[in-house]
């Protein structure tokens, strides 16, 4: 087997791997007020790979509110679960990790969003984790507290910290993803490079335009050339660049025997 296809299936199995974590994450919205967040919710798990979402005691659900803000993201909402309590929303989860942007009288252990979301992904191999988020207008409660191993905080601006809760599942999601290695986006264009013998044959064409139109005194150089050297060489020039300056240079030079002749 090549290096390339080595490369290819060593990044499939990652990737498998991170799926597989991510499924193993559930997102619980504990008492939600308004129909909207939980559609922007079911939205921001879609973007970000998270498919299981649980709902305890949301005051208005279904809702065409919901629907409307996912955006395409309805079919987390017909999935979705709705639970009288947390207790049996996260009953099935071996870790629980509380979203909450403020300080508790908390037993457990605390840490940033980041550092929690890597946590989790860990902790996926021994079975299924929840992300639990409080009501929007008050966050968890210390009794919903209380059922969590872990608290975690987004770390914001100390004077204003207060997140939307779409916003806050949006920002769990990403996170979570990043540290499944699910970091694979689209790839810059790949271009040929121009060799070297090719851009110096584009400065000695160079030389020879600039000198017709009387840019480019060779009897009297100074540091023209130098100086387009250090400018040129400050990028990897491509091949079809190469040939873009060398047609420009060309229609230089007619220009310039054109104007002679007449």
């Amino acid at each position: 087997m090549s290096k390339s296809n080595l490369a290819t299936d060593f990044s499939e199995t990652e990737s498998g791997r991170g799926s597989a974590a991510l499924a193993n994450i559930c997102v619980v919205l504990s008492h939600t007020s308004h129909p909207g967040n939980i559609g922007a919710a079911a939205r921001a798990m879609k973007t970000m790979g998270l498919s299981d979402l649980r709902l305890v005691n949301p005051d208005v659900f279904p809702s065409e509110v919901a629907t409307a803000r996912a955006s395409g993201a309805t079919d987390l909402l017909d999935s979705a679960r709705v639970f009288t309590t947390l207790e049996a929303a996260i009953s099935d989860c071996v870790y629980v990790v509380g979203s909450s942007a403020r300080g508790r009288e908390f037993a457990g252990e605390t840490m940033d969003v980041r550092s929690a979301c890597v946590n989790a992904i860990e902790q996926t191999a021994n079975g299924k984790i929840a992300i639990v988020f409080g009501c929007e207008m008050s966050g968890m409660t210390n009794a919903e507290v209380s059922l969590c191993q872990t608290l975690a905080f987004i770390p914001a601006n100390d004077a204003y910290s207060s997140l939307n809760l779409g916003s806050a599942v949006q920002v769990f999601s990403h996170e979570l993803r990043m540290a499944a290695g699910l970091t694979k986006g689209y790839a810059a264009s790949e271009f040929q490079l121009a060799t070297q013998d090719e851009i110096e044959r584009m400065f000695a064409h160079m030389e020879h335009a600039l000198t017709v139109s009387g840019f480019f005194n060779p009897q009297n150089p100074k540091r023209l050339f130098p100086r387009l050297r250090r400018l040129f060489n400050r990028t990897r020039l491509e091949k079809e660049e190469v040939d873009i300056f060398r047609g420009i240079l060309r229609t230089l030079e007619e220009k310039s025997a054109k104007d002679t002749s007449q």
